[in-house]
């Protein structure tokens, strides 16, 4: 017998549940498994909100790492963006120097 499936929703954006006892701000980068996202909306403690898994974000990066386009890239929330060695989390879209405080990333999804 064949495996189906049923359409459930596009996809740039998933329902996201803060765990936490405190409320995630919009805008906030998040770690899910091997995988980020950003919050779309304010999620209070004990929510579901909406994360944004797809599509172009500045974010803070790790200082004195410079990146190129293309470069894959990870974020810790203790970091933020770095370069990637394994499991990449987005890529960059524009360079950026050792001295910038931010890259834009792509998320893939």
């Amino acid at each position: 017998m064949a495996k189906t499936a049923a359409y459930w929703q596009k996809g740039d954006s998933l329902d996201y549940t803060n765990k936490t006892d405190q409320t995630i701000p919009a805008g906030t980068v998040l770690v899910f498994g091997k995988r980020m996202g950003v919050a779309g909306t304010e999620i209070p403690a004990g929510e579901t909100g909406s994360i944004h898994v797809t599509g172009v974000f500045e974010i803070p990066k790790k200082s004195g790492v410079a990146l190129v386009m293309g470069d894959p890239v990870t974020f810790t929330d203790e970091n933020g963006i770095d370069k990637a060695s394994s499991d990449p989390m987005g890529y960059a879209v524009r360079d950026a120097a050792a001295q910038d405080a931010a890259v834009l990333v792509k998320l893939p999804g």
